[in-house]
């Protein structure tokens, strides 16, 4: 009897987790439909602060990119060499290892396109960073939902991100990439509430994902460049969520007189 009630609340389980993607696909497709075509701007491409240093274009969004280089390398090193972070699964082991590697991707694609932006260039500026978001958010789901869960989605999520910059370049429409870079900052906090973690210090969650949402428009325009200061507050993102991977703990729980990590 107790197998059969087992077997039972699995399939409502699975049946709700398939209605839930099966609502946010369509929810996808309405906006898709409603909403009107949004096309790169001439200005996208025109920003505040376009002085040259050492004959470098645009130098201070150039070589604001660098901080992402230098924490993308090292996170990528100590994930794949293991024993520093605190990861347990090896499902997270591939999501976090492709995260970091996106931040370092992202540090040139960045570089690139700021060197001269253009709509030709501005594709290396947005992939790395849907592939990174694509690999924090199946981590996320790794270790909130369940590994095999987590890594179908990355699958998943790595083909949107593909399409997505297939899409804008054939059809210069950025609603996709938009709508990308909008789910995480929306469902991890969401799910922060919902799900509960299987380690300590889930606080850098909601942490991450503030400073993912933080848009810097106005701030010291004759000393540097919102743009600038945001991929400055951006590269705390990976610097927040490493310092979580260094101090968490798996959570135990206590169940009669034993202590069984969850």
């Amino acid at each position: 009897m107790k197998m059969v009630w087992k077997v039972t609340r699995q399939l409502s389980i699975k049946g709700k987790r398939s209605r839930i993607w099966a609502g946010a696909f369509l929810c996808w497709v309405l906006l898709m439909l409603v909403t009107p075509k949004i096309s790169h701007s001439p200005n996208h491409h025109h920003y505040a602060d376009m002085r040259n240093f050492l004959g470098v274009p645009n130098t201070l969004n150039v070589i604001t990119n660098f901080p992402f280089l230098v924490v993308g390398v090292l996170g990528f090193v100590l994930c794949v060499q293991g024993g520093f972070f605190n990861i347990s699964l090896q499902g997270e082991v591939w999501g976090w290892a492709l995260f970091y590697a996106g931040i370092a991707g992202l540090a040139f694609g960045s570089a690139y396109y700021h060197l001269k932006p253009d709509d030709s260039r501005v594709t290396w500026d947005t992939l790395p960073m849907m592939i990174a978001f694509s690999s924090l958010f199946s981590s996320f789901l790794v270790e909130r939902v369940g590994e095999r869960i987590g890594l179908s989605c990355l699958l998943a999520l790595l083909f949107i991100a593909f399409l997505s910059s297939a899409y804008e370049r054939k059809c210069n429409d950025i609603r996709l990439y938009m709508m990308f870079q909008l789910i995480p900052c929306i469902a991890i906090p969401g799910m922060t509430f919902v799900f509960p973690p299987k380690y300590t210090h889930s606080r850098y969650w909601l942490w991450a994902a503030a400073f993912a949402d933080m848009k810097i428009y106005h701030a010291n325009q004759y000393t540097i460049s919102g743009h600038s200061l945001e991929h400055l507050c951006l590269v705390s993102v990976p610097i927040l969520l490493s310092i979580m991977l260094v101090h968490r703990n798996r959570k135990c729980q206590r169940i009669g007189t034993l202590k069984e990590c969850s």
